[in-house]
């Protein structure tokens, strides 16, 4: 027997949770269809486990380094069970506040546990946990199925045991050598988490945080290796093991480990729907959606990772209160938003917002302007030992177009970027309000007044205060 429901959103995520939320909140018949576990790569494989242990490897780096302040600490231990229990007690903390009962608690959400398929445009028939069938049909849907680590066809690497994100937080030993493939955020985080922790680390890949603006790459690079972190710039070519150790060659070298991450990239869950029955086009890319997260069929809709766009959590759930939104009330919004900041957590942070260097280029060719903040000259990144970062500012006869942070609180100071290009506000804007010292977000104000100051100094304005200045103070 099947059950009718105004709104079935596939995938229980970040975008799939305010999606049910939202129409459950509105008293709308709302069924929650989610394969594993609700919450999704967010509680379960990224952003919670990963930065509980971050925290614990920066706990264990500050003992470690403390006699650069004076403070000794005698040859600290990593208990990797410990590390372990830790960011799991972590992911079950967060996941209390999202089980099946608490969401039909706050909001009346019907939640089924079991991977989901189209018979029809209307109709999905789930295959539940305990074994049984149950079908499901919708007047709207909301697809959220998110994404899955992308594994790039190095030879052997199918033969050998390796982690990706989704089994990394489940280790409980310390490895004394560890190799990552990939230099993006997951790579990158957890390169210096286990490094921090006591492994030696070694990143195979071409290109370091590609993503972002290049001095990123170069700067977080050279941090890293002070770290001990060592960088081989080429892709993997092979892998195998060799007297019970993995080996992978890259760049000419031979790089024995005994733990492997892959982390290269991610790709959308969208395979095992049978999209097709329901006339929904989609790709290995992703389904295809148009701006208003619609896809071909009218009445189904994507939000999150499972679009093929960026992958991000508070991206996924802006997504997923659209779609629904979209979906379920007069008149449609805009999911794809040009601006929303990023951040990768290692330390220091890289944070980005709008455009960078290479956009303004395309975009603008040469009529754009860049200005470069050095955190050495914050009173703020002086006291935290926090100088070799830096602020870079892409804007346009001052309005403000883009910004790059690198700092150890530089997720907060974007933050203040993305309100700023958001509302079309000049770069001397950000200087009308008085910002707290010594804080970072002084540092955000600082270089605003600064550059405020040099565009008044500059131009016809300039001119004009010369002129000025000779009358008023000859």
């Amino acid at each position: 027997m099947s059950q009718e429901y105004d709104l079935v959103v596939i995938g229980g995520g970040s975008a799939g949770l305010v999606a049910a939320k939202f129409a459950g909140k509105m008293g709308l018949k709302t069924a929650l269809v989610e394969k594993d576990h609700i919450g999704g790569d967010c509680t379960w494989a990224g952003c919670v486990p990963s930065k509980a242990l971050l925290h614990v490897a920066k706990t264990a780096y500050s003992a470690r380094s403390g006699a650069d302040y004076g403070i000794m600490v005698d040859n600290p231990r990593v208990d990797m069970t410990k590390v372990h229990d830790y960011v799991q007690s972590t992911i079950q903390g967060v996941y209390r506040h999202e089980t099946p009962e608490v969401v039909h608690e706050e909001a009346g959400v019907e939640t089924f546990i079991g991977a989901a398929r189209f018979t029809d445009a209307h109709t999905i028939e789930v295959d539940l946990e305990d074994g049984g069938k149950q079908t499901l049909r919708g007047k709207k849907f909301v697809i959220a199925t998110g994404a899955k680590p992308r594994i790039f066809p190095i030879p052997g690497l199918d033969e050998v045991d390796y982690h990706t994100n989704l089994t990394l937080f489940d280790n409980d030993k310390l490895p004394e050598r560890m190799v990552t493939i990939g230099g993006g955020p997951i790579g990158m985080e957890m390169s210096q988490a286990y490094s921090r922790l006591g492994a030696q680390v070694t990143v195979v890949s071409p290109e370091i945080m590609m993503n972002d603006d290049p001095l990123v790459g170069e700067t977080m690079q050279a941090l890293f290796e002070k770290e001990g972190i060592r960088f081989v710039l080429a892709q993997a070519d092979k892998v195998y093991e060799e007297d019970g150790h993995i080996c992978v060659e890259a760049g000419g070298e031979k790089i024995p480990t005994d733990m492997l991450l892959v982390a290269t990239g991610r790709t959308p869950n969208v395979g095992s729907l049978d999209l097709d029955k329901a006339g929904v086009k989609w790709s290995e890319k992703g389904l295809e959606v148009n701006d208003n997260l619609q896809t071909n069929v009218e009445h189904i809709y994507g939000a999150g990772d499972v679009n093929g766009g960026p992958q991000f959590t508070h991206y996924a759930g802006m997504q997923g209160s659209v779609a629904a939104r979209n979906a379920l009330l007069p008149g449609a919004s805009n999911g794809k938003p040009e601006v929303f900041p990023w951040t990768t957590f290692t330390e220091p942070e890289a944070a980005h917002v709008g455009l960078k260097e290479s956009d303004a280029q395309e975009k603008y060719g040469d009529d754009y302007q860049v200005k470069l903040f050095s955190l050495s000259n914050g009173d703020r990144a002086q006291t935290e030992d926090d100088t070799e970062g830096f602020i870079k500012i892409i804007h346009r006869n001052g309005k403000l177009l883009g910004a790059t942070v690198v700092s150890k609180r530089a997720g907060e100071m974007i933050n203040e970027y993305a309100i700023a290009i958001t509302n079309g506000w000049s770069v001397g804007e950000l200087s009308n309000t008085i910002h707290s010292y010594p804080t970072y977000g002084d540092m955000v104000g600082s270089l605003s007044s600064k550059m405020k100051v040099e565009q008044l100094l500059s131009g016809v304005s300039g001119q004009v205060w010369n002129v000025a200045r000779k009358v008023l103070y000859s």
